[in-house]
């Protein structure tokens, strides 16, 4: 029997999209492919805050997206880019926790 993509989803990412969207009046979605770890999910809220998280596979990530109700771009717009709050320690420390993972 072939599973569904709604079962290949993490429920935990599903979960965590969806607290992030309203605990920040909506959010955006940019996935990057990030070899054998999968892909992460980095979303930019409606107030400039952003976080991030990782799924699988691409394939698995735009599933929680879309099972989560956020819209996925397909790259870092100018506009999403100019959305974003934080400042250089901010910005360090997204690489480091990608590199963490």
């Amino acid at each position: 029997m072939a599973s569904t993509e709604s079962e290949q989803v993490p429920s935990g990412i599903v979960a965590g999209l969806k607290a992030f969207t309203s605990e920040h009046d909506g959010a955006t979605a940019v996935i990057e492919y990030v070899g054998r770890r999968g892909a992460r999910i980095v979303l930019v809220g409606e107030d400039g805050a952003w976080g991030d998280q990782l799924a699988p596979a691409t394939d698995v990530a735009r599933a929680a997206c879309r099972e989560a109700g956020v819209p996925v771009e397909n790259g870092w717009e100018r506009e999403l880019t100019e959305n974003m709050h934080g400042g250089p320690s901010l910005w360090g420390s997204m690489g480091r926790t990608a590199l963490a993972r």
